[in-house]
């Protein structure tokens, strides 16, 4: 069984997911963006810039499209927007959706964007996971692949348990012939929120204060800060009914070890977002942990807090001259 791939979102991850598929996996693989300069720029070129560690850069051709220029046919589309432009890309692309035949997998940071794809494909056809893997867009076509071939791993589940086998297993042997080492959970809500409380620790933090995350496990109390944002998000969880992968002591043993071990010299995300003058996503990382203890009489005060702060400095960016 050959499966065609189609990335909705070609920035860092989406071009990591779909560079490794293309060159290790053998996939045929086309990108779709609805940010114009990187659709532009990666024309222009002929391909994507990629390093590794900041090294060996080379241009690697992919094929990428505007939504409203794009009429591909893929088996599988791989969704890697940002959550505050998500919908925008899947109202643009609905034109190519073909929901009785293609599937989704979604690795997005945060909560939230599977209610979204929801509104276009069926929970049937639909997975998604986390990603323990460091990757930046450096700018528009030039995208850095963080720790060496192999390194990282991403956490795969079926939002029902009537998605197609056969596709399944063929997605799974795509994703570990291309080195992203997938693991497989039958426990949805929880293998998502699971990520989600360790971006909320470790995202949120080295953003504020414009660290890697190996500067961050460096300080002595980094452990106390750490446990007191995991205790208040396992407290929602517990309240909503969700069941997290980890334990609570297990939560923030990942995030020591990533910290310390895989990935110290990294830049989450979202202060990748945060020194490009973009958005961040901290309303569906902590914010949504705030929120939804907020259905079950549970005040997350200390997400909340460190919410408020993210976007004090996303307004203070204003009087930078």
């Amino acid at each position: 069984m050959t499966l065609k791939y189609t990335v909705l979102g070609a920035g860092a991850m989406g071009l990591r997911f779909g560079v490794l598929l293309q060159e290790h996996a053998g996939a045929e693989v086309e990108f779709v963006d609805n940010w114009q300069p990187q659709v532009d720029t990666i024309k222009e070129q002929g391909g994507v810039y990629v390093s590794r560690d900041h090294e060996n850069k080379h241009l690697v051709p992919v094929k990428i499209y505007s939504p409203e220029e794009y009429n591909g046919d893929p088996d599988v589309f791989i969704v890697f927007a940002k959550q505050m432009t998500l919908q925008d890309l899947l109202d643009r692309s609905a034109h190519f959706f073909h929901p009785d035949k293609q599937y989704v997998f979604s690795g997005m940071n945060g909560m939230g964007h599977v209610e979204k794809i929801n509104q276009y494909f069926d929970p049937s056809h639909v997975l998604a996971g986390t990603c323990l893997i460091g990757t930046v867009l450096n700018q528009a076509g030039d995208v850095d692949f963080i720790g060496k071939s192999g390194a990282g791993s991403i956490n795969v589940a079926k939002e029902s348990d009537d998605f197609d086998q056969e596709t399944l297993n063929q997605i799974m042997t795509d994703f570990t012939a291309a080195n992203l080492n997938p693991t497989l959970h039958d426990n949805f809500y929880g293998t998502l929120m699971t990520k989600v409380v360790f971006n909320s620790v470790i995202n949120t933090l080295c953003t504020l204060f414009e660290i890697q995350m190996g500067q961050f496990i460096d300080y002595e109390g980094a452990e106390k800060l750490g446990v007191q944002l995991i205790d208040e998000a396992f407290d929602v969880c517990e309240r909503a009914g969700i069941q997290l992968l980890s334990t609570r002591q297990e939560e923030w043993e990942t995030v020591r070890y990533v910290s310390a071990v895989s990935n110290p010299l990294h830049y989450p995300s979202m202060y990748q977002d945060m020194s490009k003058g973009r958005n961040t996503e901290v309303d569906y990382i902590n914010g949504y942990i705030y929120d939804l203890g907020k259905k079950y009489n549970y005040e997350a005060k200390t997400h909340d807090f460190l919410r408020g702060l993210v976007h004090l400095a996303e307004n203070t960016r204003k009087f930078r001259k």
